[in-house]
Order: structure tokens, then sequence, then C-alpha cells
């Protein structure tokens, strides 16, 4: 399993990210700072722009994503924070847009059930899973998405995961990557408690595409 942080911008974090085997997510709406041997995944925004009472800009995101989307582990693609079905929809109207750049994900939120989005999916579609939503319903429904990803050969990311025993958690339930922003705040000394909970998944990322 993979872990990405948000954004970092000293060198010591940088090294000691790279070092074990974590990655960075990016934002569209912060600087789009990459660096060498640290991989990385394209967030779309949504969260962010929905946390400060904001819409989604698209200029911004495509702007994001022709600049560093190719080198990408994955991009997610827009959606609606709870959005339900809503953000299922504009989701899909992206797809054929982004696959072409490289390997998406598509948010799945409250109200999604794993049969809205299997037909989405599959070998070779290059469409993984980022479970979103509301903290309850994505717990208590994470298993159901790990196990379609399982069947249809699908990486499955879970976001907003900022502690050990969240990270114990996902891994658990089979997750393939996740994110957390409070991971960002971290120092010298929490490094090896963090690494310590990702390295004790000892599992593989899966990434089909």
């Amino acid at each position: 399993m993979t872990g990405y942080t948000a954004r970092v911008n000293t060198r010591w974090k940088v090294a000691a990210l790279s070092a074990a085997g974590w990655g960075v997510m990016l934002s569209p709406l912060y600087a789009l700072t990459t660096y060498p041997g640290l991989r990385y995944v394209l967030d779309n925004g949504a969260w962010s722009a929905h946390a400060s009472g904001g819409a989604l800009d698209v200029g911004i995101f495509l702007a994001a994503h022709e600049r560093v989307g190719a080198g990408a582990d994955f991009t997610v693609a827009p959606d609606i924070v709870a959005g339900g079905l809503s953000s299922l929809r504009l989701s899909e109207r992206w797809l054929p847009r982004l696959v072409g750049a490289g390997p998406v994900l598509l948010a799945v939120q409250d109200g999604m059930a794993p049969c809205d989005v299997a037909g989405l999916l599959g070998s070779g579609s290059g469409v993984g899973l980022f479970v979103g939503g509301s903290t309850r319903w994505k717990w208590g429904t994470l298993r159901a998405w790990t196990a379609l990803g399982a069947a249809l050969d699908a990486h499955v990311h879970v976001g907003r995961v900022n502690s050990p025993t969240r990270i114990r958690a996902a891994a658990e339930a089979g997750a393939d990557s996740f994110d957390g922003s409070g991971l960002a705040r971290f120092t010298a000394r929490d490094l090896p408690r963090l690494g310590g909970a990702l390295a004790a998944t000892a599992r593989q990322t899966r990434l089909p595409w």
C-alpha cells in the first residue's frame, strides 16, 4: 500500500518521504511542484473548493492536468463532494478526456453502490476508485469497494487517512493506497511511527495499467 501526503516544501521532508516510499498528492489550487524520485498523484481540487465554500474551477484543473497529469500515478476525475449519483454522472463525462493521458480514479460518494460503477472499471480500462464521501460512510462501505476492485483488477484509493490506526484500517480492508493532508505536518520524529504503520501492512500497491 502506498501513502500520499499533501504538498511538502522542505528538502528533508522530500528526502524522507522518498526514502520511505511515500508520495505527494498535488492540488490544482496550489503550487504544482514535483521532485525527482518522489512519486505523486493529482487531485481535482473539489474537496478544497467545497471546504472553502466555492466550486471546482475546471480551468485550473485542466491546466494542472496538462502540466503534470502525464507523470502522475493517477488523476482524480472531477466530482461533487457528497454528490451521490450526480457526482458519478459528472465524473463519467470526464473519463474519456482523462483516461488517454494516464490512469484515472473515479470518486465514489455517499449514496453510490458498487453496481453503479462496476461497468466503468475492469482490466485495461485505466479507471480505478477513490473512496471519498463522509467519514462514517467511507469506512462503513470500504470493504465493498475493495472487493469490487479486487474482482475487476482496479486500484482502490482511500481519501483522508491521517493516523496509524486509519492506515492499518485501510490496509486491512484491502486498499491499494491512501492520502492524508495531516501527514504533511509530520516532524522527523513522526515519520518512523507513520512509516511503521505503512510497512506493517506488507502489501504491494496494485497499478494494473
